[in-house]
C-alpha cells in the first residue's frame, strides 16, 4: 500500500496539482488513499490475468481518470505488452483535464478519454478485462454493473458512492423498512436500505455468474463509502441458479 500511496501522491501532484500552480490539499490525500487502494485491486486482478496479453481496463464513471491513468503507468505499461486504457466520464471539463493529463503521463500505452454516459452501450468495448468504478455516485453504480456484465468483463471493480432514490433497488427497500416498521430515525433507517441495496447488486452479479466478494477497501475514516464489489466472471450454472432465486426472493415486492 505505502508504495502504491507514495506514486499515487507523486503522480498526483505531477499530473493535476503542481500543473495548475497549485499543491496537494487534505481531499485531494484522501483521494490518494483511495486511489492507491483501487490500485493493489487491479493489481491483483491482472495477476489474476496473467496467462492473458494485451488486457484492456476500462475506468468508469472516472473524474479525472486518476485511477486509469495510474493503473497504465504502474501496472499495465510495465508488462510490455498491448495492454490499453479507456476512460469514461460526463462531464466535458473533466473528460479534457483527463486528456492534458494523459498528455504529461506519457503513460506508454494506449489511453482514452471519452466523454460519455457510463450506460451508453456503444462507448463501452466489448470483453474489458478489468472494469474499475471508484465512487460511481447513484445510479452510475448499476449502470457499471449492468454493462460491465453486457459487456463480459472479466472482473469488476466497483465502489458504489452515495445511494439516491433513483438506484433501482431503493424503492423496493423503502417499502420493506416501512412494512417491518423500521425506526425512522435517520440513522436506522438508512442502514437497512443500504444493506438491502447493496445485497441486491451482490445477487445480481451473482446471478450473472461473477464471483463476487464485498470488501472493506479502506477504513471508514478515509470514507465513509468504502465498500469494494469484487467480482469475477466464473459462469457456474449451479452457483448462479442459487444466486438468481435468491435475487428474485429478494426483489419480491410483497
Amino acid at each position: 500500500m505505502q508504495k502504491f500511496l507514495t506514486e499515487t501522491e507523486q503522480w498526483l501532484d505531477r499530473l493535476y496539482v503542481a500543473a495548475e500552480g497549485a499543491s496537494l490539499r487534505r481531499e485531494d490525500r484522501r483521494k490518494a488513499v483511495e486511489t492507491a487502494a483501487m490500485l493493489i485491486e487491479i493489481e491483483r486482478a491482472v495477476a489474476r490475468l496473467s496467462g492473458r496479453k494485451g488486457l484492456l481496463l476500462l475506468d468508469a464513471a472516472a473524474g479525472k481518470s486518476y485511477v486509469g491513468l495510474l493503473a497504465a503507468k504502474l501496472i499495465l505499461a510495465p508488462r510490455g505488452d498491448a495492454s490499453s486504457v479507456v476512460t469514461l466520464e460526463r462531464d466535458p471539463r473533466r473528460v479534457e483535464a483527463s486528456r492534458r493529463a494523459a498528455e504529461r503521463l506519457e503513460a506508454g500505452i494506449p489511453v482514452t478519454c471519452l466523454r460519455a454516459e457510463v450506460g451508453d452501450a456503444a462507448a463501452w468495448p466489448a470483453e474489458p478485462s478489468i472494469v474499475t468504478a471508484l465512487h460511481a455516485c447513484g445510479d452510475a453504480a448499476d449502470a457499471v454493473i449492468d454493462r460491465a456484465v453486457s459487456c463480459r468483463a472479466r472482473v469488476l471493480l466497483v465502489v458504489p458512492c452515495c445511494t439516491s432514490r433513483a438506484v433501482r433497488a431503493s424503492a423496493l427497500a423503502e417499502r420493506r423498512a416501512a412494512a417491518l416498521d423500521i425506526p425512522r430515525h435517520a440513522p436506522v433507517r438508512r442502514r437497512f436500505i443500504q444493506a438491502l441495496v447493496d445485497a441486491e447488486r451482490t445477487w445480481r452479479l451473482e446471478a450473472a455468474g461473477y464471483e463476487t466478494e464485498v470488501v472493506e477497501f479502506v477504513p471508514p475514516t478515509v470514507t465513509p463509502h468504502n465498500l469494494l464489489w469484487r467480482a469475477r466472471r466464473v459462469g457456474e450454472p449451479r452457483r448462479m441458479a442459487a444466486a438468481r432465486a435468491a435475487w428474485e426472493r429478494l426483489s419480491a415486492d410483497g
